[in-house]
């Protein structure tokens, strides 16, 4: 799934992802535009997305995630 099926799964507007997750709505942001981000950031995301859902999700299970090395 994508970070945006993901969101809509979670139930949370981008406001509320970027606070789950712990990261800047700007980067939230770039993320959803295809940008890079660290692996911090993507590691953050997909720890937010476990801990709500229930189940582990890892960034590489993001579809069009993409992390700068």
């Amino acid at each position: 799934m994508t970070l945006e099926q993901y969101r809509q799964q979670c139930g949370w507007s981008l406001l509320e992802m970027a606070r789950q997750a712990g990261i800047n709505f700007n980067t939230l942001k770039r993320a959803m535009d295809g940008e890079s981000v660290s692996g911090r950031t993507a590691k953050a995301l997909a720890e937010a997305i476990s801990r709500e859902l229930g189940t582990t999700v890892h960034f590489q299970d993001i579809k069009g995630l993409k992390v700068s090395v």
